[in-house]
């Protein structure tokens, strides 16, 4: 009778789980790059149980080659993305306009820069003539190289403009002088890795520079047709940003667990980094401020990445991420 009476215990546990599971509303997040540790709230949202808390079954998926997580969500191929802010105002502002907004932002600040070997001597963007660039060849970046050394008082035609090859700091002191790289990813890999740089902050240079990247971004039937998900998603995540704001080390073990072949000691390092870059100054993390989005906005449109300006309104929301 206790076994028979065990296994039907056994039997109502397991019919409960499965339907707590099947409750749960199935939506997709794409990513904009391989995990890291921009991502390691979603993972830390996943692990503690927040997305399910939420009534949330969350399926986490890379964006494919040659696609962008903008245009996927446009296009309702998935309901959540990690994109940027560049990339939002690029398809707000296009002939045909995908209909995405910013929903919560992940890092309060750009944390961006120009990355040189030390023996390469450049201290200030007046440095860079006569040096060799190697980058990813994107409009943006030209724009935002050529701008600076403007401002600068230097001339851009001395700059020779090349795709990098994949070889990351490896190719520095090799054919290449500069590139452009993320302070807590790569420029703290490679120091790790022995190489002697020069880290130049983007942000320093020229404050409209100061963007959101990377950020959460949804389609605007997600937000007219179901804002009740988009309030939970977003609660959710920025649970999990919290959770790596107040526990870099034990968030870096979740990472792990999704990117086991990395550097443990690496991802640790790169994550207490990070957890001081969430939230920053902020209120809460994820908050947008609207002069953030004003300033690039008048600067993608001043170097001609964009044909007109657009009202922040049409780019942003806070509303998901302001709790009740």
């Amino acid at each position: 009778m206790l076994c028979m009476a065990l296994i039907a215990l056994m039997s109502v546990s397991g019919c409960t789980k499965k339907q707590e599971q099947n409750s749960l509303t199935e939506v997709t997040l794409i990513l904009d790059y391989l995990p890291n540790t921009n991502h390691t709230g979603i993972y830390a949202a996943e692990k503690n149980g927040y997305f399910a808390d939420a009534g949330l079954d969350v399926t986490i998926v890379e964006p494919g080659d040659n696609e962008t997580s903008a245009t996927l969500v446009a296009a309702g191929r998935g309901d959540f993305g990690v994109s940027y802010q560049e990339d939002v105002t690029y398809a707000r502002t296009a002939s045909q306009p995908l209909p995405i907004r910013a929903i919560a932002t992940i890092l309060q600040h750009n944390t961006s820069g120009f990355v040189s070997l030390k023996s390469a001597g450049i201290q200030t963007v007046k440095d860079f003539e006569g040096k060799v660039y190697a980058g990813w060849q994107a409009p943006s970046e030209e724009a935002v190289i050529k701008s600076l050394m403007k401002q600068a008082g230097a001339d851009f035609k001395k700059v020779t403009m090349v795709g990098a090859d994949g070889s990351g700091f490896a190719a520095l002191g090799n054919g290449v002088d500069l590139q452009w790289d993320f302070e807590g990813w790569a420029v703290l890999k490679g120091r790790l890795d022995g190489y002697d740089l020069n880290y130049i902050p983007l942000k320093e240079l020229d404050e409209r520079l100061d963007y959101y990247t990377p950020l959460f971004i949804t389609n605007e039937s997600m937000m007219s047709e179901k804002p009740e998900t988009v309030k939970a998603f977003v609660q959710a995540v920025k649970k999990g940003y919290e959770y790596a704001i107040a526990n870099p080390k034990e968030a870096a073990e979740i990472l792990y667990e999704i990117i086991p072949d990395s550097d443990k000691d690496f991802l640790i390092k790169s994550q207490q980094y990070l957890s001081q870059q969430y939230q920053a100054e902020a209120a809460s993390w994820g908050v947008m401020k609207r002069e953030v989005w004003d300033r690039y906005t008048q600067f993608m449109n001043e170097t001609g990445l964009i044909e007109r300006c657009i009202s922040a309104d049409e780019l942003y929301t806070n509303e998901f991420i302001k709790e009740e």
